[in-house]
């Protein structure tokens, strides 16, 4: 008797931990009486009253009398929650948004300071190898981190994009965007976001995971600030949390600009470059994703084919070639790595030279 005693005992503290672990993790359901994919449209300047424009780096609310604040969401009632939140930082793309709903994620774009970027030289490179990474971490936080831009926290994309989710929420409860704020809602809970975008918004996703721990990074065609050495810097998000996708084609690749990053982020740690072409998902879960697909010998085109949209490839069917690998990218589980290999010896790390 006392041995099953003590067995019983074993059990239900087992069963009381798993219990709590799984209300840890668990994801509330929707409570929507008409599920549907709902998509919303706000614009920043009427969300926040403390928001501004700053024309001196080209983040306006207006453009010809047209607005150019408008930020976006979807979200799909429909299909199972993951209770993550994609934060894509580059210009709408509704087919990719349509993508990740199904997938059961929220996501939302927000309007932030990235037109700075022609505004500030980067050849011949500056003294300065964080010279642009610096102002990208002060447009995403609105914290003081470069000399040459003064962006307050009001308009950078962090608080963008807390007052988006705050308004999603009084909009649109059924979907449980609360589920991301703190509880003051004063903050949004960094550990349930995804943040991602393609190129320039690639760079500034991985600038701001290696500040600020976020749930996963997701980085199509880049990142690159191929002169600049924050890529190497510790990291608030762990290694395998960064994902990366690009053309073989693309120019980051010809100027060795994406193998120097990648493997500055330790992406090598979890896999070699993979080919999705030819290898099917999930691809060894491998965090460095290539495609070789036919785009007509157009650099232009190798750059932003790795994204949902009319650059993407398709197949006789008419269907892109690329849907496991978006949906990889988004929801691979982050603990299932690939081997890891060594570094490549042809990728040259230091351009300044």
């Amino acid at each position: 008797m006392p041995s099953l005693a003590r067995w019983f005992l074993v059990i239900t503290l087992v069963s009381g931990s798993l219990a709590k672990a799984n209300a840890q993790n668990s994801v509330p359901p929707y409570k929507d009486p008409n599920p549907a994919k709902r998509i919303f449209t706000a614009r920043a300047s009427q969300i926040d009253p403390a928001a501004r424009p700053h024309p001196e780096i080209d983040f306006l609310f207006e453009r010809d009398g047209k607005p150019v604040d408008t930020q976006h969401a979807t979200v799909d009632t429909r299909v199972a929650p993951r209770g993550k939140l994609v934060i894509w930082l580059m210009g709408h793309n509704q087919p990719l948004f349509d993508r990740l709903s199904s997938y059961g994620l929220h996501a939302i774009r927000v309007h932030y300071a990235n037109g700075w970027f022609n505004r500030f030289g980067k050849e011949p490179p500056p003294a300065d190898e964080q010279h642009l990474g610096k102002i990208r971490l002060e447009a995403a936080t609105g914290e003081d981190f470069s000399p040459l831009v003064t962006i307050p926290k009001p308009d950078g994309m962090a608080h963008r994009a807390l007052m988006f989710v705050k308004w999603l929420d009084q909009k649109d409860p059924t979907s449980n965007w609360n589920q991301f704020l703190t509880q003051d809602r004063s903050d949004l809970l960094w550990d349930r976001v995804i943040v991602s975008g393609a190129s320039h918004g690639a760079t500034t996703s991985a600038r701001f995971a290696k500040h600020k721990q976020v749930d996963r990074v997701v980085m199509f065609c880049g990142p690159r600030d191929q002169y600049e050495n924050w890529q190497a810097l510790p990291s608030a998000t762990p290694a395998n949390r960064y994902f990366g996708f690009s053309h073989v084609l693309d120019t980051g690749w010809s100027g060795d600009h994406y193998c120097r990053s990648w493997e500055m982020l330790g992406l090598q740690q979890f896999g070699p470059l993979v080919d999705v072409d030819a290898t099917p998902s999930p691809y060894g879960f491998s965090r460095r994703l290539i495609t070789r697909a036919d785009v007509k010998n157009d650099e232009k085109r190798a750059h932003s084919c790795v994204t949902p949209g009319g650059a993407a490839v398709k197949d006789a069917g008419g269907n892109f070639i690329h849907e496991k690998v978006w949906e990889y990218l988004f929801t691979s589980p982050v603990d299932q790595v690939g081997q890891p290999v060594a570094a490549d010896p042809d990728c040259r790390k230091n351009l300044r030279k």
